[in-house]
């Protein structure tokens, strides 16, 4: 494991826990290397792990005020759910991209219960699509000012309920051939409270050219410190 152990922290210093792994494909450490910088300007000390077992340190949960988490498919076991689970609960932020988050623990249905949208599939691989702020939500300070994002990459189709805050949107179109018979809207940005935790989530991010793209990198950034605790 590569987080450190759990120190007292000084008054009004916040903690970020950064976890990432699982499929490789989605650069798991290049990701998330590339916002170590944006959280520690924005006053964070980060802690990053490279196992799930972090989940199960209890003072180190504790500790924790926004975890940022990029580790697509994999395992979570109990002892980890729970503790991951537990620090959202209590107030711990929850933030994360593409399958990082929403793409995690396909064999947990806790876990997409908290999160409240799981990837169910990107229909035509890459493809050019737009991502468009909600109008009722434009001055929220995670998507305030905005544009629509037009970009290349997979476009994410993802299974959801009513619980949560749609941010921004994208459109799958309904081409011939297609079994869906209708355009359908899905969500691309969304918040949603988990106990006295904050989570927050964009679909966009596959590649590091994603995550580059202004809109997307602001709207990830505000993520994380709109999250935290």
């Amino acid at each position: 494991m590569s987080y450190e152990p759990a120190r007292e922290k000084p008054e009004g210093e916040r903690t970020a826990l950064v976890v990432r792994g699982g499929w490789t494909g989605h650069q798991p450490v290049e990701a998330t290397d590339s916002f170590l910088p944006f959280l520690r300007e924005s006053g964070f000390e980060t802690v990053v792990s490279d196992s799930l077992d972090c989940y199960a340190d209890t003072a180190l949960m504790r500790r924790a005020d926004l975890i940022v988490q990029c580790w697509t498919m994999g395992t979570i076991e109990p002892a980890q759910l729970r503790g991951l689970t537990a620090a959202i609960t209590a107030g711990t932020g929850f933030a994360g991209w593409h399958g990082g988050i929403v793409d995690s623990f396909r064999d947990s249905p806790d876990y997409m219960h908290m999160v409240g949208g799981q990837f169910a599939c990107h229909p035509r691989g890459f493809v050019d699509y737009t991502v468009e702020v909600v109008p009722q939500q434009a001055a929220h300070p995670i998507v305030a000012g905005i544009p629509a994002i037009t970009l290349h990459t997979e476009q994410y189709w993802v299974l959801t309920d009513a619980y949560s805050e749609v941010l921004a949107t994208t459109t799958h179109p309904s081409r011939p051939g297609d079994p869906w018979a209708v355009p359908v809207v899905a969500p691309a940005v969304w918040t949603r409270n988990w106990g006295s935790g904050r989570i927050a989530i964009c679909t966009v991010g596959h590649k590091m050219e994603d995550l580059k793209l202004p809109g997307i990198r602001t709207i990830i950034e505000r993520s994380m410190t709109w999250a935290s605790r």
